[in-house]
This record gives structure tokens, C-alpha cells and sequence, in this order.
């Protein structure tokens, strides 16, 4: 497996997007994510990304796109945030990346006024269509499994139900390790998910809200997830994801310290190469 960081790691420190980049490569990673809006990311930036990477020798594996609003209710609710989501499926074609990153919405009002399986139904519909313009442009898309409380997809177990009824070849799963440990969902059950998998986020927690820290800082056991990874046959890019680094005076050391502790556990599974 390749090692990989999402580059909204640099969010909010004095690191920009071209710099961003080239340090990623500098501190040692294989690959790199991009999260950028293509509503507003012009060609200018998005030739920037492009060839920033390529000529750092660093592939661009996915672009991430949350798209909250795509189980909502009303129609065109419903109806802009797939034409969003096919901007940035557009966007990772452009940016000759491999998979969209797809966060879907949650579940509104407690699930009280609008039928749950309303909401489901309509997130599978949403889905498959863009599973349909993915394929067209050989691209897939990466559902990520959301731990909170009214997420649509919130376990391994609604994973699976939620790829079954979207059965669609381009529609595959995208596994955020500190997500799979906040939502109680064992590393065994990954081994339901073989040949399923389409990446894979990484980082730690404190095991009670979500974190986005680097491995060691919290409380996540990683090596059973990284063996059930491997069993699986999953052979493609671990993405660290990190966010809103509580010192973005020391970004560079943060992001270094995550690839360093990461790189370690990989190598200790055997599955960096």
C-alpha cells in the first residue's frame, strides 16, 4: 500500500497550495489528496494543483467532496448537490486523480418527520446516478463511512446494506480507521468489504469525538484494522487525513510527526511498499 495525505492538512496555517504540496512530498509521502471545491477553484488553481504535483512525482489519488444535501427532501436540494458532486467527479478526471471521496448528508430531525428510509432511498438514487458518471469518465467514487450519531452510512453494517442497494461497479466503500473505532465497528467486519474497498483515510481520536490526529495522540488500536486491510486484498493508498491542527505554527511538524507514525505502523503490518 502507497502512504497518502490529504492536503486540507494544511488548512489554516501559512502553508499555501503549491507549498503544501511540495513539502507532502518532501516529508516522505507516496501520494497526495486533493480537497478543493471545483464551484470555486479556478482554472488557474486547478492547473496550479495539477502540475505542482506532476512535477513533484507526487499522484493525485482522490478529491474529496461532502455533499450534505444529497439525501434532502426537496428536489432541488437534492438535484444541485448531484450536479456539485459531478462537478468534483469533472475534477478528479481533470486532475487525473482516481476516485471521488463522497461524505454524505445526515439524517434530519431525528428522524421524525421524514421517513428514514425516505432519506436512504433517495441517497441510493442520488449515488447510483453518479456511479453512472463515474464510470463514464473510468473514474469510482468512495463512499466514507461517517461515525456520528444520524449519519446516513455510520457503520460497516450500513456500509454494506448501503453498497448492495446502490449496486453500482463504480460505488465503493472508502474506510477512515478512527471512524471505523468511533462507530464501534470491528476490524473483522472489514474482511465483508473484500474487494469493495476504494480507500482508506487514517488517523487517531481520543475514542469519544472525532479527531483527526495523528496516530499515537489518541486511543485507536490500528494494527487489527491494517491486518483485516490486508486480508481483504486492499492494496492501494492509506490517506492521512488531519485538520485544523491546533498549532498551525508547527503544521510541518505535525504532518511529519502523522507520516512518521504512520509509516512505522504500515511497516510494521508489512503493507508499505
Amino acid at each position: 500500500m502507497k502512504l497518502g495525505l490529504i492536503n486540507s492538512a494544511w488548512l489554516g496555517s501559512r502553508i499555501g497550495t503549491a507549498e503544501g504540496i511540495r513539502r507532502t512530498k518532501q516529508i516522505g509521502f507516496d501520494a497526495i489528496d486533493i480537497f478543493a471545491d471545483p464551484l470555486e477553484t479556478g482554472p488557474a488553481e486547478r492547473r496550479l494543483i495539477r502540475q505542482t504535483a506532476a512535477d513533484e512525482g507526487l499522484p493525485i489519488v482522490s478529491v474529496c467532496c461532502c455533499a450534505l444535501g444529497i439525501a434532502d427532501f426537496n428536489n432541488t436540494v437534492r438535484r444541485f448537490h448531484s450536479e456539485r458532486a459531478k462537478a468534483h467527479l469533472d475534477l478528479v478526471y481533470e486532475l487525473e486523480a482516481r476516485n471521488l471521496l463522497l461524505v454524505l448528508g445526515e439524517y434530519i430531525w431525528q428522524q421524525e418527520v421524514i421517513r428514514p428510509r425516505d432519506q436512504w432511498l433517495w441517497a441510493v438514487e442520488e449515488v447510483r446516478a453518479l456511479g453512472d458518471h463515474a464510470g463514464d469518465l473510468g473514474l469510482e467514487i468512495a463512499i466514507e463511512l461517517e461515525p456520528f450519531h444520524q449519519s446516513i452510512v455510520n457503520s460497516l453494517d450500513r456500509m454494506v446494506d448501503f453498497l448492495a442497494e446502490v449496486n453500482h461497479p463504480a460505488v465503493r466503500a472508502n474506510l477512515d480507521i478512527s471512524h471505523l473505532h468511533l462507530s464501534r465497528s470491528a476490524a473483522e467486519g472489514i474482511s465483508r468489504l473484500a474487494g469493495k474497498i476504494a480507500h482508506v483515510h487514517l488517523s487517531d481520536c481520543d475514542g469519544k469525538v472525532h479527531g483527526d490526529l495523528p496516530p499515537g495522540r489518541g486511543v485507536v488500536d490500528f494494527p487489527p484494522y491494517l491486518a483485516q486491510l490486508k486480508d481483504s486484498g486492499y492494496d492501494g493508498v492509506v490517506s492521512i487525513e488531519l485538520e485544523y491542527s491546533p498549532q498551525p505554527e508547527m503544521i510541518v511538524e505535525w504532518v511529519t510527526e502523522a507520516y512518521r507514525e504512520t509509516d512505522r505502523l504500515m511497516q510494521a503490518a508489512g503493507i508499505r511498499g
